[in-house]
C-alpha cells in the first residue's frame, strides 16, 4: 500500500486529492506499526505451532512481537537476568523503510515541495510514531519484563526523524537542494560514502558466511540445541537472520583491528582470541573453535582498504566537470573515506548492546575505535583510487 500511494496522486499539477496531509501522514505512520506487528506476530505464531508441546499462546506471541519491535528501536527490557538491550538491526531497517515510505508517500501524493509543508508532514510522522511506541511499551509490560519507556520513546523518535526525514527529502526533491548547500560536491560525496559503507558491510557478511560454512556441524548443533524441536530451530534461525547486521558490525570491528566482544569471556581480534560461554545461536558458530587467531581474521584486515578503494572510484566518477582534476579528487577521496569511517562507527554503535548483568553485559565492537581505524584506512585507500578514476574519466 505504501509503495502505491505516490501513483494515486497523478493528475494535474497542483490538484490536491484525498484527505489533508496531516491526517494522511498519521494514517500511513500508524499503518507501518500495525502491519509490522501483525507480520511479526504471525511469524511467531507460526513458529509456535511447530512446537510439539503447544508453544506459547497467541497472546504471549503477540507480546513477544511487541517487545522485539521495541528492541529494534533501541528500547531496553528489564528481565530477571538483567537488562536486555540489543536491537535486531534487520528489523530496525524494515521499520526505517516503512517510515521512510510513509512520509515520502504523503509528500508525493500531495505534491508538496515547500520546506514548511514537508516539515509539517515529518512532524506528524514523528509525533504519531513516538505516541504509538509509548502505548505499545505500556501494553507489552509484564512483571518479569518491564520496558524503559523513556528509552523506547527516544529511540522511536530518533528513528522516525532519520527515516522520515530521508523519505520526505527524497520524494519532495529537496534532497538535491540540501546536498548543494554543503561545500564541495555534496551529492557525489554522499553517494560515495554510502556505497563504500555498503561494500564494507557486504564483505563483512561474506566473512560470516565463510565462517559458518567452515563449521557446518557447529551450526547444526546450535540449530537443534533445544531438544530438536522444530519451533526452537525455526526461532533460532529467525533470530539469527534478524541479528545478521549486528554480526556484520562485529566483523567491522575485527577488520578495523580492535575486534569485538561477546560478553566478558569471549573476545576476538587479530591480537588474540578468548573463548567463553555464548548464547546458543547459529550465528555463534562463526566464532573460532580454538584460542588460535584464524586465518580469516587476518584476511579481513584488507576489507577497510577495499571499501576505501570503492569509495575513491565512486568519487572520481561522480565529480562534475567543474570539480577539478585528479588532485582535487584525491582530496575529496580522503573526505569520503573519513565519511565511511563515521558511518561505520554509527553502525557499530547501534549494533552493540548488553544481554544481562553477568557475563554478557557487553556485546559488540568498540564504536569509536572502529570508526577511527576505518576512517584512516579507507581515507588512505581512497586517495589513489579517486585520483586514477578521475584522471580516466576525464580522458
Amino acid at each position: 500500500m505504501l509503495a502505491r500511494l505516490p501513483t494515486l496522486g497523478q493528475g494535474r499539477p497542483g490538484d490536491r486529492r484525498g484527505p489533508p496531509g496531516g491526517w494522511l501522514a498519521a494514517a500511513t505512520t500508524l499503518t507501518v506499526t500495525i502491519t509490522g506487528l501483525l507480520g511479526l506476530g504471525l511469524a511467531l505464531v507460526v513458529v509456535q505451532t511447530l512446537d510439539p508441546d503447544g508453544g506459547l499462546p497467541v497472546g504471549s506471541s503477540a507480546r513477544l512481537a511487541g517487545q522485539l519491535w521495541l528492541l529494534a528501536q533501541g528500547a531496553e527490557l528489564e528481565l530477571p537476568s538483567g537488562p536486555l538491550r540489543l536491537a535486531p538491526l534487520l528489523l530496525t531497517a524494515g521499520i526505517a523503510w516503512g517510515l521512510s515510505r510513509a512520509a515520502g508517500s504523503v509528500v508525493a501524493l500531495r505534491e508538496l515541495a515547500g520546506a514548511a509543508e514537508v516539515g509539517r508532514v515529518l512532524a506528524v510522522v514523528v509525533v504519531v510514531h513516538a505516541a504509538v511506541t509509548a502505548v505499545l511499551a505500556l501494553a507489552v509490560r509484564t512483571p518479569g519484563a518491564s520496558v524503559d519507556l523513556v528509552r523506547a520513546v527516544v529511540g522511536a523518535t530518533v528513528l522516525a526523524i532519520v527515516a522520515g526525514g530521508f523519505g520526505v527529502l527524497r520524494d519532495s526533491g529537496l534532497s538535491a537542494e540540501v546536498a548543494d548547500r554543503f561545500p564541495g560536491p555534496g551529492r557525489a560525496l554522499a553517494r560515495a560514502v554510502v556505497v563504500g559503507t555498503l561494500t564494507l558491510a557486504a564483505c563483512c557478511t561474506a566473512v560470516i558466511a565463510v565462517a559458518l560454512v567452515d563449521d557446518v556441524a557447529g551450526v547444526g548443533r546450535l540449530v537443534t540445541g533445544l531438544g530438536g524441536a522444530s519451533a526452537g530451530a525455526a526461532g533460532l534461525v529467525g533470530l539469527s537472520v534478524l541479528l545478521l547486521p549486528n554480526a556484520a558490525a562485529a566483523v567491522m570491528g575485527l577488520a578495523a583491528g580492535p575486534g569485538f566482544l561477546v560478553g566478558a569471556g569471549t573476545s576476538v581480534s587479530v591480537a588474540g582470541v578468548t573463548l567463553g560461554s555464548v548464547p546458543a545461536l547459529p550465528l555463534m558458530a562463526a566464532l573460532p573453535d580454538t584460542q588460535a587467531v584464524p586465518l580469516l581474521a587476518f584476511v579481513s584486515q584488507v576489507l577497510p582498504a577495499i571499501a576505501g578503494l570503492v569509495t575513491g572510484v565512486v568519487v572520481g566518477r561522480r565529480l562534475g566537470d567543474a570539480d577539478g582534476g585528479a588532485l582535487t579528487a584525491a582530496l575529496w577521496g580522503v573526505v569520503a573515506g573519513v565519511g565511511v569511517g563515521v558511518l561505520t562507527g554509527l553502525w557499530v554503535l547501534v549494533a552493540g548492546g548488553r544481554l544481562g548483568d553477568a557475563g554478557l553485559a557487553e556485546v559488540g565492537a568498540p564504536a569509536l575505535a572502529t570508526g577511527l581505524a576505518i576512517a584512516a584506512q579507507a581515507g588512505i585507500a581512497a586517495v589513489p583510487a579517486a585520483a586514477v578514476s578521475r584522471w580516466r574519466s576525464r580522458g
